[in-house]
C-alpha cells in the first residue's frame, strides 16, 4: 500500500545502567581487543560481555531504542524549535531524564508497533543488545530523536518532496538516575573541566577542503613549471571551469553543513536543500530512498564532499545563476590519519555512481596541449565567455569531459575563471577508464514536480533568517535533514549562542592526545598560535552530541577560521621545514571530545595511540590520491587560477567599487578601477574602454540612487540593465561585457542574513574596501588622498641619488602639490627603513623618495608595509636593462655600475674610488638579485606594486658588444665570489682564505675598466635625457593615468595574433644590400627614410580574428624559440612593399603560417599595414613589382604572441 498519510516518528530513549561512575570512557568490542586497545571516543565497541565497565553504558543503538511512530498535525517547526530563546536551566531540565548508569546484564528494549499511514506493521518483538560498533547517534535533542513528517502529497506536488518536522520526543524524566547534566550547561561548555593526567583528547576532523598552497612563484613561472613537467612526461595539467558561487561542505546528516568557515546557518541551509533537490532530479521517484543511503555511506565511510553551491539567493557575483545548483569539486575520506582527496577520475566515478553534479574537465598530457592551453586562455582572457573558452579548450586538449551542469545553460555566458592544476601523469589513461566503467546516468526526475523551488520557498518566507531556515529544512526531506541542531541547537533557538567557553582549546592542547590524528592537529594548532598566524579557533557545542554530555567527557566542534592569505604562506614556509606537519586546509571542521580515564586505562590508550601511529604512519594512510605521483612537493601543489575580464569588470571593478563610488565620490572610483586594471596588466585598448564606461556606470548609479549605496548583494539588478542597454550600441561594446541581459530579479527571493557576512556565511562584519588609489579633485593640480613612495631596487652606482637631487630641483616637482622629501641612506644613521616609516607617518600625504638600494623581496615586504600603514602607494625605479638568464642586470649594466662608482671622489657612504673593495660590494649587490632574470623581477614588482618606472641606462641601438677583457674581467669575480661565500659566507673581502685573490682582482678590475673607459661611456643614456624620462613616467604614475611596462606577465593576456619577430637590423641590411644589386630597388627605397620609418618587423602566422583561438594557440609550444626565416622575394607597389617569408623548422617540425601569403610588410604609404596582404594580387594585376632573392637570404627569428 502507498503511504499518502503524514506520518511523524518519535523515538523516545530510556537509557539506564546500573552505576553512576563516569570517569572512565572505556569500551571493549570484545575481552581481546583489550590487547589492541584504541581509544574508545574514537570507536566506541559496547559489549554485553564486560559486566563492569567503567564508562557509562549509552543506550541509543540500533535495537536498543523505544521507536514511537504516530501521526502529527501538518505545519511548521514543533515548538521544540521555535526561535524563542530558553534558558541553560530549561534546556538542561529537559536534558536531565537522560539516565546515565551502568548494566551488567543484558538490556531489552520493547518496540512497539510501528504505524505508516493507518496501516500498522507486524509487532516488533524486544531485540536484545548485540556486540555492535558505536556509530555516531542520529540527530536530535537529548530528549528524543528527530520527529520525521512525510508530506500527504498535494495537487500539483510530488510526494517526492516530503515536508520535516523536527520536534523531540517529551520523555519523562527518571526521578532515580539523573546525574544532574543541569550542572554542565549553567555555565560555557568547558568551564569547568579540569585537565589532569588522565585528560584526553580526541580530535576528527569532520569536513575539510583542500589545503591552500600558495604560489611562490609568479605566474609565469607556475606556467613554465608545468609547461616543463608535462613536457618530460612526469604530470598532466588539469583544468576546470570555475563556477561563480561559494564553497559548501556536507559530510552526512550528522556529520554535518558547512559553508567555508561557519556552518548552521542560511547558506548551509540553502545548499542542503539544492544538494537534496539535485538528488531529486537525478533518481526521482527513488531520491528519498537514495538519499538515505547516501548519507548512510557518508556516515559509515566518515566522508565529506565539497561543492560549488550557485545560486541566486545569496548575493549577486558575476552573474545571477538561470537554475540554483552544486557541482562537486572534491571527494574526501576523512578516516585514519590526513584527509585523503580523490582524484578528479576517480570524483566523476563517484558522482556518476550517485548521479551528483561535475565539473567540466580538460586534460593536457602533452607539451604541445599544454603550451597551447595557456595561449588561448591568453587570447580569450579579455573577452572570453563560456562558449568562446569551452570550444577553445575542446579544441586544444587532449581529453574534455563535459560537466553534468552545462555552465551556458544553468549559470550563463558569463565565466569566472579555469583552474589549471598538475597531477599524476596518468591521469588520462585513469580518466578513460572511469568514463568507459561509469557512463553518464540518466535524469530520472526530469520532468516531475518536486515542490517549491528554492526560489519560492526564499519568496515565501521574507520575516527572518530563521524563518527561510525552518523553510527550508522542512521542504529538504527526512533523509536529509533529520532534525536541526545544527541551526537551532537545542531548541534554543540559536545555535552559535552555545559557545563553548574559551578555555576548551588551551584544554584541548593540554590534554593527552587518543590517537596519532590528534597529536597532528594540537601540533598544527600550537605552531599557528605560537607563531601568531592570523587565524580564529572558534569552538561550538556539538548538539549531536549531547545525550553523550557529562562533566568530564565534553564534545564540541572547531572552526579552523584563516583569516589571511598570508597565514597559508607563511604555514606552507613552516611545512617545508617541518615536513611531518599536516597541511592548513580551506573549510576546516573538527570534531573534538575531551574525556578522562581512570588510571589502569591510561596506559591502555597509549598503547592503542601508537599501533595508530604506526598504521597511519605507514604508506596506506595520509597520503592524498590527487596529487601528482612522483613530483617534488612544490610542483605536485603548482595551481593557477585564470580568471576572465569579462567577470571581473563585473565583481571588482563594479560590484567591490561600490562603496568608493558612493563614499568618496567618483573621481576616487576612477582611481580605483584604473589601479585594478593596472595591477592585472587589462591591454591599453581595454583600459580606454572600460574606462569609458565604468565613468558612464558611475554617474547613471549616482544619478538613480543619489547617496544611498547601492547593495552589493543585489548589485546586478542595476548594473545587468545598464550593461544590456551599454552592448546594444555596438559590436564592441557587447566584446567588451561579454554578455548581458536575462536578468533574475532576486529581490524577492534573496535570502536574508541578519548581520553582516561574507558570501560564504562567515560570522564576521564585511569590511568596506579602502581606496587604493589617490582621489583626484583639479584636473591640473591634484591634491591626493595618500602619499607616494618612490624606491630603487638597484645597484650602487644606478644614479638613484643624482636622479632624486633632479627630482627635488624640478620645478613642478612631480606635477601635483604634494610635498617631495629625499631620505639618503648613506646620511642615515641606524636602520634605514624603519627612519623611513618614521619619516612617513609625520608626513602621510608627502612623497618619499627613498634613496637607498632596494634589492630583495625582504626590504619589498617593508615597503608594502609602509604603504598599508600610512595610506601610501609605492612605485619602483629600475635601470632598464637586458638581463642575463639568472639576472635582471646583464654583465653591460654591471660594467657601467662598476666604472661609475670608481670615478666617485668622497662618497658618503664611503663607496667610490678610495675604497680597496668596492669591486667586491658591487658584486654582493648583484649577487642579491641572481635567480630572477628580467622578466620574472619586473614582473613581480609589478604585481606587488601596480607600476614600474625604467630609468634608461644604455643605448639600443648599434651598441658593439661588451669588450672581451671587461667581460672576463666580471665574469672572473663573479666566480671568486661564488668561492668566497661559499667558504665565508659575507666576509669581507679582505679577510678569509682569497683575500689575496681579491687584492689582485680589484687591482686588475680598475686597469681594465678604466683602459676601456671610452667604450664604457659611449654606450651609456645621456644623463639629462634619463632624468627626463623618469620624471615624466613618475609624473603619470602620481596622476594615476599610466599603462604597465610590456613585460613578459603583462603580454600574456592581450594576445591578438602569433608571429615571428626579426631583428630590424638585419631587414634593413637586407634591404640595403638588394638596393645596391638592382637599381629598381634603388630607386624605390630612395627618399622613404627606412631607419625611423621601419621599427618592426615580423611574420604574422594566425591572427585571432581571421583564423581563431585555436590557430594562434597552436604556436604556444614554439613560444620564444628560434624560427629561420627564408626570405625569397621583394614586392612593392606605389604604396605598399613587403618582403615574401618562408619560416622554417623547430626541432624538426615546420612552421607554417595560416597566411596565404606570409611576409614582412616593410612599408606602406600611409596606408593599413594589412593592405600588405594584396600585393600578389596587385602583381597579377600589373600594379606591383616582384624582386626575385636568389639565394633566398635566412634570418633567424623568434616566435612571439603579439
Amino acid at each position: 500500500m502507498s503511504v499518502p498519510q503524514r506520518i511523524i516518528c518519535v523515538f523516545a530513549f530510556k537509557i539506564s545502567t546500573a552505576s553512576t561512575n563516569l570517569r572512565s570512557f572505556i569500551l571493549f568490542n570484545n575481552r581481546s581487543s583489550l590487547s589492541a586497545f584504541l581509544p574508545v571516543t574514537q570507536a566506541l565497541r559496547l559489549s554485553s560481555s564486560v559486566s563492569n565497565s567503567p564508562m557509562p553504558n549509552y543506550k541509543k543503538k540500533a535495537g536498543k531504542r523505544e521507536g514511537v511512530w504516530k501521526e502529527m498535525q501538518s505545519g511548521g517547526l514543533s515548538s521544540s524549535m521555535e526561535a524563542t530563546p530558553a534558558p541553560a536551566e530549561a534546556i538542561a531540565d529537559r536534558l536531565s531524564g537522560l539516565s546515565m548508569v551502568e548494566n551488567a546484564g543484558q538490556t531489552s528494549v520493547p518496540v512497539s508497533s510501528i504505524r505508516f499511514g493507518s496501516v500498522p506493521l507486524a509487532n516488533q518483538t524486544p531485540v536484545k543488545s548485540q556486540k555492535t560498533i558505536w556509530k555516531p547517534k542520529n540527530y536530535g535533542t537529548v530528549s528524543g530523536a528527530p520527529a520525521v513528517e512525510v508530506e500527504t502529497p498535494v495537487p500539483h506536488q510530488s510526494s517526492t518532496a516530503p515536508e520535516i518536522q523536527m520536534q523531540g520526543a517529551e520523555t519523562a524524566p527518571t526521578k532515580n538516575s539523573s546525574v544532574g547534566l543541569s550542572k554542565i550547561l549553567k555555565g560555557p561548555l568547558g568551564a569547568d573541566f579540569n585537565v589532569d593526567n588522565f585528560t584526553y583528547s580526541l580530535a576528527q576532523i569532520r569536513a575539510t577542503f583542500y589545503p591552500k598552497f600558495e604560489n611562490e612563484k609568479s605566474d609565469q613561472e607556475v606556467r613554465t613549471r608545468m609547461i616543463e613537467t608535462v613536457s618530460h612526461g612526469l604530470a598532466t595539467v588539469e583544468v576546470s571551469l570555475k563556477h561563480s558561487g561559494s564553497l559548501f561542505m556536507y559530510a552526512g546528516h550528522e556529520g554535518g553543513a558547512y559553508a567555508k568557515n561557519s556552518f548552521g546557518n542560511v547558506y548551509t541551509a540553502v545548499g542542503v536543500f539544492v544538494l537534496g533537490r539535485m538528488f531529486c532530479e537525478a533518481w526521482g521517484t527513488e531520491a528519498t530512498k537514495k538519499q538515505s543511503e547516501f548519507n548512510d555511506f557518508l556516515e559509515r565511510n566518515h566522508m565529506c564532499i565539497s561543492m560549488e553551491l550557485v545560486t541566486a539567493v545569496l548575493g549577486d557575483h558575476g552573474q545571477r545563476p538561470r537554475e540554483d545548483y552544486v557541482v562537486v569539486t572534491a571527494v574526501t575520506e576523512l578516516g585514519d590519519g590526513k584527509p585523503k582527496f580523490y582524484s578528479t577520475p576517480d570524483i566523476i566515478a563517484f558522482c556518476r555512481k550517485w548521479r551528483l553534479p561535475t565539473n567540466h574537465v580538460w586534460l593536457f598530457s602533452t607539451r604541445k596541449s599544454v603550451t597551447s592551453f595557456f595561449a588561448a586562455y591568453d587570447a580569450l582572457c579579455e573577452e572570453g565567455t563560456a562558449t568562446t573558452v569551452c570550444k577553445a579548450l575542446d579544441e586544444v586538449a587532449d581529453i574534455s569531459v563535459p560537466g553534468s551542469k552545462d555552465h551556458i545553460q544553468v549559470q550563463g555566458e558569463i565565466l569566472e575563471g579555469l583552474v589549471a592544476r598538475i597531477v599524476s601523469p596518468d591521469s588520462l589513461k585513469h580518466m578513460e577508464k572511469a568514463l568507459a566503467d561509469f557512463r553518464t546516468p540518466p535524469l530520472d526526475g526530469d520532468g516531475l514536480n518536486f515542490g517549491a523551488s528554492l526560489r519560492e520557498i526564499c519568496a515565501a518566507n521574507r520575516s527572518d533568517e530563521k524563518q527561510q531556515i525552518k523553510a527550508l529544512l522542512q521542504s529538504v526531506g527526512p533523509s536529509f535533514c533529520p532534525n536541526g541542531c545544527d541551526w537551532f541547537g537545542n531548541g534554543d533557538g540559536d545555535a552559535h549562542s552555545r559557545n563553548a567557553d574559551r578555555s576548551v582549546l588551551s584544554k584541548f592542547l593540554q590534554a593527552h592526545p587518543a590517537d596519532f590524528s590528534t597529536t597532528k592537529l594540537q601540533e598544527m594548532i600550537r605552531l599557528m598560535r605560537e607563531k601568531r598566524f592570523p587565524a580564529a579557533f572558534k569552538c561550538y557545542y556539538n548538539f549531536h552530541k549531547l545525550d553523550s554530555l557529562a562533566s568530564d567527557n565534553l564534545h564540541f566542534k572547531m572552526v579552523i577560521h584563516v583569516h589571511s592569505d598570508s597565514a597559508f604562506r607563511r604555514y606552507q614556509k613552516e611545512m617545508r621545514n617541518k615536513p611531518g606537519l599536516w597541511p592548513l586546509y580551506r573549510g576546516f571542521f573538527v570534531d573534538i571530545n575531551l574525556y578522562k580515564v581512570n588510571k589502569d586505562k591510561a596506559s591502555e590508550i597509549s598503547k592503542g595511540s601508537n599501533v595508530q601511529e604506526k598504521s597511519v604512519n605507514g604508506t596506506s594512510c595520509g597520503k592524498t590520491t590527487s596529487g601528482a605521483d612522483g613530483l617534488a612537493d612544490e610542483d605536485a601543489n603548482l595551481m593557477i587560477k585564470l580568471k576572465f575580464l569579462t567577470y571581473k569588470l563585473r565583481t571588482f571593478l563594479i560590484r567591490n567599487g561600490l562603496s568608493i563610488l558612493f563614499k568618496e565620490g567618483p573621481a576616487a572610483y576612477k582611481a580605483y578601477y584604473l589601479r585594478q586594471m593596472k595591477i592585472w596588466g587589462t591591454s591599453a585598448g581595454k583600459q580606454r574602454e572600460l574606462s569609458k564606461m565604468l565613468d558612464e556606470w558611475a554617474v547613471y548609479i549616482r544619478r538613480k540612487y543619489g547617496n544611498n549605496q547601492l547593495s552589493s548583494s543585489i548589485y546586478l539588478s542595476e548594473a545587468e540593465p545598464f550593461l544590456e542597454q551599454f552592448a546594444k550600441r555596438s559590436p564592441e561594446n557587447q566584446a567588451l561585457i561579454g554578455a548581458a541581459g536575462n536578468l533574475v530579479r532576486a529581490e524577492d527571493f534573496l535570502a536574508i542574513v541578519e548581520g553582516d557576512r561574507d558570501e560564504e556565511g562567515d560570522l564576521e562584519v564585511e569590511r568596506d574596501i579602502a581606496p587604493s588609489s589617490p582621489s583626484p579633485t583639479v584636473k591640473d593640480t591634484v591634491p591626493k588622498a595618500e602619499g607616494l613612495i618612490v624606491f630603487f631596487p638597484g645597484i650602487p652606482g644606478c644614479a638613484k641619488s643624482a636622479l632624486c637631487k633632479e627630482i627635488l630641483s624640478a620645478t613642478d616637482g612631480l606635477g601635483d602639490d604634494r610635498p617631495v622629501n629625499s631620505l639618503m641612506g648613506d646620511l642615515i644613521k641606524g636602520r634605514y627603513w624603519p627612519k623611513v616609516a618614521e619619516e612617513r607617518r609625520k608626513k602621510p600625504y608627502a612623497i618619499t623618495l627613498a634613496d637607498k638600494n632596494a634589492p630583495n623581496e625582504e626590504v619589498w615586504r617593508q615597503i608594502e608595509d609602509m604603504c598599508r600603514s600610512t595610506r601610501a602607494s609605492a612605485v619602483p625605479v629600475v635601470p632598464d636593462s637586458e638581463g642575463t638568464h639568472s639576472n635582471p642586470f646583464s654583465l653591460d649594466a654591471l660594467a657601467v655600475f662598476m666604472f661609475r662608482v670608481l670615478q666617485r671622489v668622497n662618497h658618503p657612504g664611503n663607496l667610490d674610488k678610495a675604497s680597496p673593495n668596492a669591486g667586491y660590494v658591487l658584486l654582493m649587490f648583484y649577487n642579491l638579485y641572481e635567480g630572477k632574470d628580467r622578466r620574472e623581477f619586473e614582473s613581480e614588482l609589478n604585481e606587488r606594486f601596480g607600476a614600474l618606472v625604467k630609468m634608461p641606462l644604455l643605448k639600443t641601438d648599434s651598441r658593439s658588444p661588451l669588450p672581451d677583457p671587461v667581460k672576463s674581467i666580471l665574469e672572473e669575480g663573479l666566480s671568486l665570489y661564488r668561492l668566497h661565500t661559499k667558504r665565508h659566507g659575507r666576509l669581507e673581502s679582505s679577510k678569509g682564505s682569497y683575500a689575496k685573490e681579491w687584492a689582485i682582482w680589484e687591482k686588475k678590475l680598475r686597469e681594465i675598466l678604466f683602459g676601456n673607459a671610452e667604450y664604457l661611456n659611449s654606450i651609456q643614456v645621456p644623463f639629462d635625457y634619463a632624468v627626463k624620462q623618469v620624471l615624466e613616467q613618475l609624473k603619470t604614475v602620481a596622476k594615476g593615468d599610466f599603462s604597465v611596462p610590456n613585460t613578459e606577465k603583462r603580454k600574456f593576456g592581450t594576445i591578438a595574433f602569433a608571429a615571428v619577430t626579426l631583428p630590424v637590423t638585419e631587414i634593413r641590411n637586407l634591404l640595403n644590400n638588394l638596393a645596391v644589386k638592382n637599381p629598381k630597388v634603388e630607386a624605390f627605397l630612395k627618399g622613404k627614410d627606412m631607419e625611423n620609418s621601419l621599427k618592426k618587423a615580423h611574420v604574422t602566422l594566425a591572427h585571432k580574428r581571421s583564423h581563431g583561438v585555436t590557430a594562434v594557440a597552436s604556436y604556444g609550444m614554439y613560444l620564444h624559440r628560434e624560427v629561420p626565416v627564408d626570405f625569397t622575394a621583394l614586392l612593392f607597389s606605389d604604396n605598399l612593399a613587403a618582403l615574401e617569408a618562408h619560416p622554417g623548422s623547430v626541432d624538426g617540425e615546420k612552421i607554417t603560417s595560416k597566411n596565404q601569403w606570409p611576409h614582412v610588410t616593410i612599408w606602406t604609404g600611409g596606408l593599413a599595414a594589412k593592405e600588405a596582404n594584396t600585393l600578389p594580387q596587385l602583381l597579377s594585376e600589373g600594379k606591383a613589382t616582384r624582386i626575385e632573392i636568389n639565394p633566398p637570404v635566412t634570418i633567424p627569428g623568434s616566435l612571439d604572441f603579439y
